[in-house]
């Protein structure tokens, strides 16, 4: 028997499996969510420059996902490979530095769980299947991106991008749904979001969101088809509405920060492209129709 024909006789092996590989795959988002946007910031800047016509400064050194090796941001200690552990390693080492003794913030751990964890469910609910792999990139896909909005108010087109036209590649396939319903939730989704950004401009003379939740929407669309987009944005929106009543009330308290609607879209989409159905029939089924 094959690892695939085991798995596929295992589901509860084979999500044990893929969580595992999720807390492996959460430390580099880790990585990816600190780093991207710093280089995209350094890559701005140095078009800018060219545009201005500055002189260019001194070349600091190599920045990418892979280089330089982690280090502590209290006293530039290199993390080992055996400090870089999964959860495991900020365990041991009690949530501080092994030099400086410097706490370690709990949210690289968190987000090595959340990953790992949503992974599982992944694994789960798709399966030995191809679908399952599909959905386990476009989920730490979504988990960085809602990440990097949370920092820093941005959704990057070198993520958001390449995942949009991977699921209307995927749909040509027919794999989540037909390519006619992904191009049209492509279309819908960014279209929808883009006519409510306009109107609110219009009344108000101000901005209500960024176009990165736009062409996020839109990615949704693409890879559940239209049909998932009436979901997500409900969801989203209770999920906004929850979290931003809780946020004002901690501005009252000296607390002062814009609030995103990328990780809720995310989350939201998330949830539609894997129980969409499950919970529209319900919802139908509840109210009588």
């Amino acid at each position: 028997m094959d690892i695939f024909n085991f798995w596929t006789n295992n589901i509860a092996v084979f999500t044990v499996c893929v969580g595992f590989v999720g807390l492996l795959i959460g430390s580099f988002l880790n990585v990816v969510v600190y780093r991207l946007p710093k280089m995209l910031m350094r890559d701005w800047r140095m078009q800018a420059r060219e545009v201005l016509e500055i002189p260019e400064q001194p070349d600091s050194g190599t920045f990418n996902l892979i280089l330089p090796n982690s280090s502590c941001p209290h006293c530039d200690h290199e993390i080992k490979p055996w400090e870089n552990i999964p959860l495991v390693s900020w365990l041991f080492l009690r949530g501080k530095c092994s030099n400086c003794k410097e706490a370690i913030s709990i949210r690289y751990p968190l987000v090595e769980l959340a990953c790992g964890l949503f992974s599982a469910v992944i694994a789960w609910q798709f399966g030995v299947s191809w679908e399952a792999l599909a959905m386990l990139v476009l989920t730490w896909g979504l988990l960085s991106m809602s990440l990097i909005d949370a920092d820093h108010q941005i959704l990057p087109d070198v993520l958001v991008l390449p995942l949009l036209w991977l699921g209307l590649i995927l749909n040509s396939f027919g794999l989540f749904t037909s390519l006619s319903d992904a191009l049209w939730g492509a279309v819908i989704g960014y279209m929808s979001l883009w006519s409510i950004f306009w109107l609110f401009k219009l009344i108000t003379g101000k901005e209500g969101m960024g176009y990165g939740d736009f062409k996020l929407l839109a990615l949704i669309g693409a890879w559940g088809g239209w049909q998932v987009l009436p979901l997500t944005i409900l969801l989203s929106s209770v999920l906004g509405a929850v979290i931003g009543i809780v946020i004002l009330r901690l501005q009252r308290n000296g607390y002062s920060n814009p609030i995103p609607f990328g990780p809720y879209l995310a989350a939201a989409g998330w949830v539609a492209l894997i129980w969409g159905e499950q919970i529209t029939s319900s919802y139908l089924q509840i109210a009588g129709f």
